[in-house]
């Protein structure tokens, strides 16, 4: 059920505002009258949106998270996740500079949640993940994303290595984050059409993934830890670019 639903008083705030069209119905918990679900009642009737009230012990079924008494189940599942294709047709078509993020194996949905508030923050173009190995676009990952999930594109690629491949015949610049990598993020030009590829949250990218990019850099660490999590690291980045581009 998880990867059906949306949950928390924001997300499905931002679905029905942004995404209505993906909802079938929204529960709502029987006691909760304040202005925040009034406020959803009257975004679900301008919609035309079904609310279901019903007691927290059903609510509580339906997810393990906090789910703040609302609940919004989709009509199907991964209906925001585009295809390969969609990512060419994106860049092709894109005159401007652009960032896509790209996650090698990230599994963690609170990761991937927060990297798309990142995204979205710093005008990502499009986030990539590979099909197998990596979370999906679940409930938990779009309330972590507090909307982002519905404004970032969102693409699962069968094979990622040759999705690196096609985007660098597209004129993508593939750029890694490595930490055995000489040169620093501050010591790299970050402009044109690019690709930022950070690693799963323990053991980084793939050997395959890291031996297609173009170019490789390390964060600097000054402390005694040899790593960062991966939102965290995806933040330090793409606002590095965001940076870069702003001179």
């Amino acid at each position: 059920m998880s990867d059906k639903i949306v949950y928390g008083i924001h997300a499905v705030d931002l679905l029905l505002k942004k995404s209505v069209d993906q909802i079938d119905k929204i529960y709502l918990q029987a006691n909760r009258q304040d202005g925040k679900a009034q406020k959803l009642l009257s975004l679900a009737a301008k919609n035309k949106i079904p609310v279901v009230r019903w007691d927290k012990t059903k609510l509580d079924a339906m997810t393990d998270e906090n789910h703040q008494g609302v609940i919004a189940e989709l009509k199907q599942t991964g209906s925001l996740v585009q295809t390969e294709n969609d990512l060419y047709h994106l860049v092709e078509n894109s005159e401007q500079d652009l960032t896509i993020l790209i996650l090698d194996g990230v599994t963690d949905p609170h990761n991937l949640g927060a990297c798309f508030r990142t995204a979205d923050a710093a005008g990502v173009a499009a986030i990539v993940v590979p099909k197998d190995k990596s979370v999906g676009l679940n409930g938990t990952v779009r309330k972590v994303a507090c909307g982002a999930a519905e404004t970032v594109p969102f693409f699962a690629v069968t094979n990622l290595v040759r999705a690196l491949k096609t985007l660098q015949d597209l004129g993508v610049w593939i750029i890694g984050t490595a930490g055995e990598a000489e040169q620093s993020i501050y010591q790299t030009k970050l402009s044109g059409k690019i690709a930022l590829v950070m690693g799963a949250e323990e053991k980084g990218m793939r050997r395959l993934t890291r031996e297609n990019c173009d170019e490789l850099f390390h964060i600097p660490m000054q402390g005694s830890v040899s790593s960062l999590n991966v939102s965290v690291a995806a933040g330090v980045c793409l606002f590095e670019v965001v940076r870069q581009r702003s001179l």
